[in-house]
């Protein structure tokens, strides 16, 4: 018998680990909620909402094929302390293996993991890690990086298993009850999010694929349009509820097929293709992402690099930082397209990559905040919450890692180019409602008498710009470039791009730039 410790991979279809446990002949899948990774700073309802609906559905798929998803509450290894005590008492013959996947997560999972560790080893019990993405353990640098992504993704992906036999006396062990949020100390309030579950990842794989997804390659960038024309599938990939190796499987078979309708000369078709095709290069960047967290678990709380050591600790302890910070996070900073896309994404849980990137960018750049905080903050917001995206992400668009190009997006010229009408804008801030399309992008700059006439006093009815975009804009650059072009700078420059850097050329790079793997 293995026991098969489930975390972030809620399904059964391509599940390496799940295939290791059962060559023992009978397995006991088992879920912790772990009282301290759910009170964490970057914990939130939402995701506890998403990974509860998630659990029952495969607990129920388990028990249909014959066997038992334990579910406890408590602190490794605690908890596998007590679930061995439940063995001896109800005769389950004592495990030869402790069978997961690989996770990389945040530091709190992390440390659990390594406390795990050291208690598999006192009581010489094996624990068996199996990668789950193109992720790899242990990597010197980037050098050949790719050829393992390759290798791994392009595996068949594994059918979900017929049967999960179950040991001797598997039978008598209790199920154990679902906890709720609030018995966890879970932060947040429950929301209209995305709905969880295997069955819930596959149908939005398959609805992008067969039609939503024709327009992604340029609908992607805009709120009003991203929500129908993206894959949605990122909670899934996230939670582990869809595996990545099936998702890149299924978008291959179904652009050949699209590349054969083109060739024949149906409607849409060669549109359709270039969108997958922009899919499938995000599927690779969601790994090369989370490799930079696996590779240097600390750039979770600090400057990737250290050049930027002191650029912004010592403002964000002041007042006026604390007052910009909770203007951001409220979305009342008199910029409508910050502040419509922190609406949305509080109600929601989900907003498109660029709209992601210019709140991670105007956070940092015009609030001069330093992203460890507002980053914390976003990641309770995201129900696709992924650790290693999200802060090498952050970093990315703070200018705190000195390889990547620093882009300070302007909200309004996002709003004119991807919300010229307003549609989005409008439905997230209604005090907005009725100010003309020529003024959405900075109601600051309309005249008095049509601010009268459209009902919205700036300063009263809607904030002020919090900040001077060209000031902040100019004081950013200013800052930023002064460190990257210092002896200090371009010297820790080096030591990341070994570390993390692309390795395909100058157009990878621009590519890393641009390119985004969350919220795909």
């Amino acid at each position: 018998m293995r026991i098969l410790w489930l975390k972030r991979d809620l399904r059964l279809h391509d599940h390496s680990a799940l295939d290791a446990a059962l060559e023992a002949g009978s397995v006991l899948g088992v879920f912790v909620f772990e009282p301290s990774i759910w009170r964490a700073p970057d914990a939130d309802r939402r995701h506890f909402e998403f990974l509860r609906a998630s659990l029952e559905e495969l607990r129920a798929a388990w028990l249909e094929r014959g066997g038992r998803l334990l579910v406890r509450v408590g602190e490794c290894p605690d908890v596998f302390d007590r679930l061995f005590d439940e063995f001896e008492a109800s005769g389950v013959p004592a495990p030869e293996a402790l069978v997961s996947h690989e996770e990389t997560g945040n530091g709190l999972t992390f440390d659990r993991d390594r406390r795990v560790g050291r208690w598999c080893r006192a009581r010489d019990l094996p624990w068996i890690e199996i990668p789950q993405n193109g992720v790899v353990r242990r990597l010197g640098n980037r050098d050949g990086w790719s050829r393992h992504w390759n290798r791994r993704m392009g595996a068949t992906p594994l059918p979900s298993p017929g049967r999960l036999p179950v040991p001797s006396g598997g039978e008598r062990l209790e199920l154990g009850s679902m906890p709720e949020a609030d018995s966890l100390g879970v932060a947040g309030a429950p929301i209209a999010g995305q709905s969880g579950g295997e069955r819930a990842g596959r149908e939005s794989l398959e609805s992008f694929l067969d039609h939503r997804g024709v327009d992604y390659r340029r609908a992607m960038s805009s709120p009003a349009t991203a929500f129908e024309a993206c894959s949605r599938i990122s909670p899934h990939l996230a939670w582990g509820t869809l595996s990545l190796r099936l998702a890149r499987r299924e978008a291959e078979g179904r652009l050949a097929e699209l590349r054969g309708l083109a060739v024949s000369g149906a409607t849409d078709a060669r549109r359709h293709a270039k969108s997958v095709e922009s899919f499938l290069s995000r599927l690779r960047w969601h790994c090369h992402f989370m490799q930079k967290l696996e590779s240097e678990p600390a750039i979770e709380f600090r400057n990737m690099n250290r050049a930027f050591d002191g650029m912004r600790e010592d403002f964000f302890e002041t007042d006026e930082a604390k007052r910009r910070f909770e203007a951001w996070r409220e979305g009342r900073t008199g910029y409508p397209m910050v502040d419509a896309c922190m609406r949305c994404l509080h109600a929601t849980g989900w907003i498109n990559f660029r709209m992601r990137a210019m709140l991670a960018s105007f956070s940092s750049h015009h609030l001069w905040l330093h992203w460890r905080e507002p980053s914390v903050w976003l990641a309770r917001q995201f129900v696709d919450y992924e650790p290693g995206i999200h802060y090498s992400q952050f970093q990315m668009q703070s200018g705190t890692t000195g390889i990547n190009t620093v882009r300070i997006y302007s909200p309004a010229k996002q709003a004119r180019d991807h919300d010229p009408t307003g549609v989005f804008i409008r439905r997230w801030i209604p005090e907005l409602e009725h100010v003309p399309d020529e003024f959405l992008a900075d109601p600051s700059a309309m005249p008095p008498l049509t601010a009268l006439m459209a009902g919205c006093e700036i300063g009263t009815d809607y904030p002020s710009p919090i900040v001077d975009h060209s000031t902040a804009l100019r004081d950013a650059k200013d800052r930023l470039f002064a460190i990257r072009k210092s002896a200090a700078g371009r010297r820790e420059a080096r030591r990341v791009y070994v570390a993390h850097g692309s390795r395909k050329g100058n157009r990878h790079r621009a590519a890393e730039d641009r390119n985004g793997a969350a919220g795909v």
